[in-house]
């Protein structure tokens, strides 16, 4: 396939903490397309002329109302051409501070999900692989 346009920059946060000794990670639930009703990772496009730090705090902030402390984990290509959609998504963990609250425009939901559970959803974009990433970096 041919697109007709360059890949878009997004990014993603892996936001994780631990409840009664487990390990959780915060999900969303999209309600915009695509991939509407599926859970993901806070994240987002960033704007042209704006760092690709203050894109994941300003998205994080947007969706969770949460105050986000990004540490940079790496990329993954996010090619779907049924939908005509390739973003370079650059990946982000941290811990976040503040009250969670959803945009009910992009966000349908929001949860703070056991991993274990999370490692069998079927998550929007490629967001289960970025996971992965984040629990082998950390040594989970």
């Amino acid at each position: 396939m041919i697109y007709e346009k360059v890949p878009h920059i997004t990014v993603g946060a892996i936001i994780s903490k631990m409840i009664n000794g487990s390990l959780h990670i915060l999900l969303t639930k999209r309600n915009i397309e695509p991939f509407k009703y599926y859970w993901c990772m806070p994240g987002g496009h960033v704007d042209m002329g704006e760092k690709v730090t203050d894109a994941v705090i300003r998205e994080v902030k947007e969706e969770t109302s949460l105050d986000f402390n990004p540490v940079f984990l790496g990329y993954q290509d996010e090619i779907f051409p049924d939908l005509n959609i390739h973003n370079v998504v650059l990946l982000f963990y941290g811990e976040a501070a503040g009250n969670l609250k959803s945009d009910e425009k992009e966000v349908s939901g929001i949860e703070w999900i056991p991993v274990q559970q999370v490692l069998s959803m079927n998550l929007a974009f490629h967001h289960q692989a970025a996971i992965r990433m984040f629990l082998e970096k950390k040594g989970y």
